[in-house]
């Protein structure tokens, strides 16, 4: 088997980190996402995953919330069997293999250049690939704007600086006649206290943005409307956490203050 060596930045590097948070979920006797392409795909990356100190609690969740924003793309797909789909900072993340969409459905996987030539060796071609800098105009340019979308920001929001992500919005937003935006919502303690992840720490990342009130991104600018705000912790797949996780994310539940601070889906229309 032929293993590549990624050459990647910081920020770029985290890719590997939900690589293997999904491989690992996928190995686990009661997966939650069970995305067995990605324990492969793992399995051809010349990569420490060791030094990443992953522990139960961020394989369960990443794997949670990768099911989740997978449930929001299929819903609209099957509302929209002609739609575009976005994947934002896609990484090496197999979303589209695991939705499955018909072949109307014009799919883009979006993340640096770097990453988007690691993607290309290392997936099948069924998507369209942009390499661009989210940050920066200019990427949106090659994606046509006459078909309602659906765009998928996955762990996107507090690696963003700035007012980076809401300008983004703002011009996505303008780009096509209608669509949906999901993200899991950081909250602002969440994403400051990011940093301090072991995992984060080990990556030399710092995190910041985030925002409390689901309703926040309606004053953006961006013609969003609050859809849906998931709590993961209130999810039916917590009863394939590990204990004595499962009982604490239960206990976690039962307060709305406390369940945002853990993971939540954001689901917008415009």
């Amino acid at each position: 088997m032929h293993r590549r060596t990624p050459k990647l930045g910081l920020i770029q590097e985290t890719l590997l980190l939900t690589l293997h948070a999904k491989a690992l979920d996928a190995r686990r006797p009661s997966p939650i996402l069970g995305d067995t392409l990605s324990a492969e795909l793992a399995g051809t990356i010349d990569y420490d995953f060791a030094k990443l100190k992953v522990k139960p609690s961020l394989v369960v969740t990443t794997a949670l919330r990768a099911k989740k924003l997978d449930d929001v793309v299929r819903a609209y797909v099957a509302a929209h069997p002609e739609c575009v789909v976005l994947d934002l900072g896609c990484g090496l993340d197999t979303r589209m293999f695991r939705c499955d969409p018909p072949p109307n459905v014009d799919w883009y996987d979006i993340d640096f250049p770097e990453v988007v030539d690691l993607r290309s060796e290392c997936l099948p071609s069924r998507s369209r690939l942009i390499g661009g800098d989210l940050t920066k105009p200019g990427w949106l340019e090659a994606i046509p704007g006459d078909r309602p979308a659906v765009i998928i920001a996955e762990g996107l929001l507090p690696f963003m600086p700035g007012d980076s992500f809401q300008r983004m919005t703002r011009e996505l937003t303008s780009h096509f006649p209608s669509g949906e935006l999901a993200l899991n919502g950081y909250t602002r303690f969440a994403a400051w206290a990011m940093k301090y992840h072991p995992t984060i720490k080990t990556l030399g990342i710092k995190a910041a943005q985030g925002f409390d009130d689901p309703h926040e991104p309606e004053s953006w600018g961006a013609g969003l409307e609050l859809v849906e705000e998931d709590m993961l912790t209130r999810a039916p797949e917590v009863a394939r956490f590990p204990q004595p996780l499962r009982a604490l994310t239960r206990l976690t539940a039962r307060s709305t203050a406390l369940s945002r601070q853990g993971a939540r889906i954001l689901r917008y229309r415009f």
